[in-house]
């Protein structure tokens, strides 16, 4: 058996660092953490060459008293806990105690410090863990902590460290999220002598999203205000216009702590459902504001991770939250008359300008051609989690796999033809009333609108005020026959005048025959029909008859596309099919009548902004931005 030794100091307190210290940026972390829990109102941080060699942070917090200096250095000495009980409650951003011990083990750091009350301030330098130094200095209240060489006693370390600037921007990054999670202290970053972020610190949120990401983003964001359960959600996210690629734009935050949840991103992508295209993801800066007893921050060493009590309040706070203020904004989709870079960029090169004179072009024409409209008019209505909301859930193993429950009814009665649509303008039903609880003032009325025509026999033009709409036909049209579906109890079916035998692949029949309960509960009657075969009788009134086999064949595809969806999102995907064979289609001929009936029944449900596949269902452009290409204003 090998001998089993005690590590000496220097050599356990290099191990230990490995879990906090992974480069510049982790440092950079946990001293702004110090910071906010000193009571700092303004935190500056510097680095030079990424953080690497050079970081300073200074901080106007409480200080720390001279008897204490040393102590800060010490593994596990902290002033946050001091009995098991305090784990269960834990309130700051930093309590473990080990992230300054850790720092000094790899890198060569100087403290600089003076508590309320003394006359005098201290300086401590100590250097992979041993002591240099402890004098007095002059300095304000607060403490300023420079942090040299990082794994200067550790080269292997070193060598794993990236370029300057992918080190630097992973600060900044850093520096990013605590600015967005602390709007009520200004921050200062410097990297390299440039500063490159500066924050108000006024308390207002969107003033620092502003500082941090920028006008294009802040432009694209609606507020977020929802309480359930004694749990407080609060924050912005974005339109669904304004999706992204990634999600590297979702920034959760509890009780103001920086975390990753799986519960909260699936929570925030499925209150989109239907209202972003697939590929496309929302953006937050949400924070949730809950018992401290209720989630435990003590699993991860960079207390990133965290566990909750109970995910199912924490999924329906979100949830809610998010979809009750998606539903709020009324905002259209704007036309974008600004060139890309790539025109500008050829429209320079003929004048032999520079690429860089082009981008300040770019910058000029983009803030030309935009003009910011009146915020919308908040909706009053609040949507409530249903009890049988987190059971239908639970069905699901898989980790990011949730359901759209919004069990508002919406009194939506047209008819399979385009031209037969159902208009009941005025009218509101009790239901409708109840559960969407809307003004007096803000219920849906009729507009007046002058219809232009159509384009390309699929955009109807529509003039509303100094508004020019156009509106995608079938994508209306699709997104009522979904919203129809999804509010019916019992689908209403029409029998076939003669049955549809529709032949499938052995996959395809195979999927299909597990789930055909539920291709009847979406209103098809269907049954097997030989080895690989089924037999069509019924469809939902709202389908084509020409249209059955294609319909068929294409459910069964999806089904087996996405076999292991649960059971909520494979009635989706069969709504969806039914949706869009059911509605009118691009390049069809509508008359003019049809035209003003379907959209004076559109523009009286304001709730129909996105078709089920997220595409918007019209876009609107202003008589200013008109005026401004016709050189008018």
């Amino acid at each position: 058996m090998a001998k089993i030794n005690v590590l000496p100091k220097e050599i356990y307190q290099l191990i230990a660092a490995g879990e906090v210290v992974e480069r510049p940026s982790s440092i950079v972390k946990e001293m702004i953490e110090n910071s906010v829990d000193a009571g700092a109102r303004n935190i500056t941080v510097e680095i030079q060459h990424g953080g690497s060699t050079y970081i300073r942070i200074t901080d106007d917090g409480c200080g720390i008293e001279k008897d204490q200096i040393k102590k800060v250095f010490v593994s596990h000495a902290t002033s946050k806990i001091s009995a098991k009980e305090d784990l269960d409650s834990i309130a700051t951003l930093g309590f473990r105690g080990e992230a300054m011990a850790s720092i000094s083990a790899v890198a060569k750091v100087e403290l600089l410090t003076k508590a309320e009350g003394e006359d005098i301030g201290t300086r401590y330098v100590i250097y992979g863990g041993e002591e240099i130094s402890f004098d007095d200095a002059g300095c304000p209240k607060g403490t300023t902590i420079v942090v040299r060489d990082i794994f200067y006693n550790t080269p292997a370390r070193m060598k794993f460290l990236k370029k300057d600037v992918t080190e630097g921007n992973s600060v900044a990054g850093i520096v990013d999220r605590m600015a967005i999670s602390h709007p009520e202290i200004s921050f200062r970053f410097i990297r390299d002598g440039k500063q490159t972020l500066i924050t108000s610190g006024n308390g207002d949120l969107k003033s620092a999203i502003y500082s941090v990401f920028g006008k294009e983003v802040t432009d694209g964001l609606i507020p977020v205000d929802y309480e359930y359960e004694n749990m407080h959600l609060s924050g912005f996210v974005s339109k669904p216009t304004a999706s992204r690629k990634s999600r590297a734009m979702q920034f959760f935050f509890i009780n103001s702590r920086l975390v990753k949840s799986a519960t909260a991103m699936a929570a925030l992508e499925q209150s989109y459902k239907n209202s972003i295209m697939v590929g496309r993801f929302p953006m937050c800066v949400m924070n949730i504001e809950l018992n401290p007893a209720q989630v435990d921050v003590n699993v991860h060493p960079a207390k990133i991770e965290v566990r909750f009590a109970n995910e199912k309040p924490i999924f329906n706070l979100v949830y809610y939250g998010v979809k009750t203020a998606i539903e709020a904004d009324r905002s259209v989709k704007e036309a974008d008359f600004s060139p890309t870079i790539e025109e500008l960029y050829l429209s320079e090169k003929e004048d032999n300008k520079s690429y860089k004179n082009n981008e300040k072009t770019y910058s000029a024409k983009l803030d030309f051609f935009k003009k910011k409209d009146p915020e919308p008019v908040q909706q009053t209505f609040k949507i409530q989690p249903s009890n049988n909301f987190w059971q239908e859930m639970s069905a699901s193993k898989q980790e990011y796999r949730h359901e759209d429950t919004d069990d508002r009814k919406l009194p939506i009665d047209e008819k399979k033809s385009f031209a037969d649509i159902d208009i009941t303008f005025d009218e509101q039903t009790e239901e409708q009333t109840a559960q969407e609880n809307v003004t007096e003032a803000q219920k849906p009325s009729d507009v007046d609108f002058k219809l232009i025509g159509e384009a390309f026999k699929t955009y109807i033009i529509v003039e509303i005020e100094n508004q020019l709409y156009f509106i995608d036909k079938h994508a209306a049209h699709e997104r009522m026959n979904y919203e129809r579906l999804k509010a019916q109890a019992t689908v209403e079916t029409q029998m076939l005048l003669s049955p549809v035998a529709v032949n499938l692949s052995k996959d395809e029949f195979s999927t299909f025959c597990e789930n055909i309960e539920l291709v009847r509960q979406c209103g098809f009657e269907v049954e097997e029909f030989g080895e690989s075969s089924v037999i069509v009788r019924a469809v939902p009134s709202l389908v084509d008859d020409s249209d059955v086999s294609d319909l068929i064949t294409e459910i069964a595809q999806k089904l087996l596309e996405h076999k292991t969806d649960i059971i909520p999102d494979k009635i989706d995907w069969i709504y969806h099919s039914a949706s869009c064979r059911g509605a009118v289609k691009a390049g069809d001929t509508t008359t003019r009548e049809e035209q003003e009936l379907f959209v004076k029944k559109l523009l009286s449900m304001p709730e129909i902004r996105f078709c089920p596949h997220g595409r918007p269902v019209f876009i609107k452009i202003s008589k200013y931005d008109i005026e401004k290409q016709f050189g008018r204003v």
